[in-house]
């Protein structure tokens, strides 16, 4: 099967510092992927390199037909419309409706066709169940409803892939697992998803490999789904020593009712 995308021994800097170094990976059609780690790690850089806002100066890479090594600036937008992008914050034109929003991407893409534009949005609006809901501002949206709307601008154009930063990060718990939901429904419709996230707890309901990026380096693997979620690890209270007992023992006061109690300690961050 040929690849939607290939990187291999690519570099990436950001004002010549080096962010991640000698990234492997491919995304077949199809395949929905999360891409973790912690802040700073370089997950933003991953995906701003993929849709050519940071070059490719070394190393190989292909987003479909598009090689980033040789990507010329004219290039970008015809890279950008094989591509649906979605951000955490939405980017929604405030002063514009829903179908208005879907509108100017089309126009700024190439589409003229006022038939053929209609069609398309109502499709699309279908597919993220904002059907009823061309006519509305997006303030008029709840934060689910107007990330679904960004769901449907970066379908628009029929992409072979999507890159999402962090959609779920400013939505509630129930909402979030929705619009993972969507996105790992669109993966099985034939487009490959390719989601930065912080959201490990839906992780194990949808898709099992991630790309991880810890120390400069993407480590490529799978989740397994049978395994329980990871839980916090709660310290032990140390053995009442002897000298206690024995001070117990003739009905005098013990340390032990002044030790503080355990403090629940933190998830361990080793899978973010």
């Amino acid at each position: 099967m040929e690849p939607i995308v290939s990187i291999k021994d690519c570099n990436i800097f950001i004002d010549k510092h080096l962010v991640l170094k000698d990234v492997n990976f491919d995304i077949n059609k199809g395949e929905f992927i999360y891409l973790i780690g912690k802040t700073g790690t370089g997950k933003s850089s991953l995906l701003k390199t993929l849709y050519g806002e940071l070059e490719m100066t070394d190393g190989t890479g292909n987003v479909g037909e598009f090689n980033l090594r040789k990507l010329k600036r004219k290039q970008i937008p015809y890279l950008r419309r094989k591509l649906g992008i979605v951000f955490q914050d939405f980017q929604l034109l405030t002063d514009r409706s829903v179908a208005e929003n879907l509108i100017f991407v089309m126009k700024a893409t190439g589409w003229s066709d006022k038939n053929e534009m209609k069609n398309r949005i109502q499709e699309v609006l279908e597919k993220v169940d904002l059907g009823t809901k061309g006519f509305k501002m997006p303030h008029e949206l709840s934060g689910g409803e107007q990330q679904r709307l960004a769901i449907a601008r970066a379908l628009i154009n029929d992409p072979v892939l999507i890159l999402a930063d962090e959609p779920t990060g400013n939505l509630d718990p129930e909402t979030s697992d929705n619009i993972l939901k969507l996105l790992y429904d669109i993966s099985q419709s034939g487009r490959s998803v390719l989601m930065a996230t912080h959201d490990y707890a839906h992780m194990s309901k949808y898709g099992n490999r991630t790309l991880r990026c810890d120390a400069g380096v993407i480590i490529d693997s799978h989740v397994d789904m049978t395994a329980p979620l990871a839980r916090p690890q709660i310290p032990q209270p140390e053995p009442v020593k002897k000298e206690r007992q024995v001070a117990a023992s003739t009905n005098e006061p013990t340390l032990g009712s002044l030790d503080s109690e355990p403090t629940e300690g933190a998830e361990d961050k080793s899978g973010e």
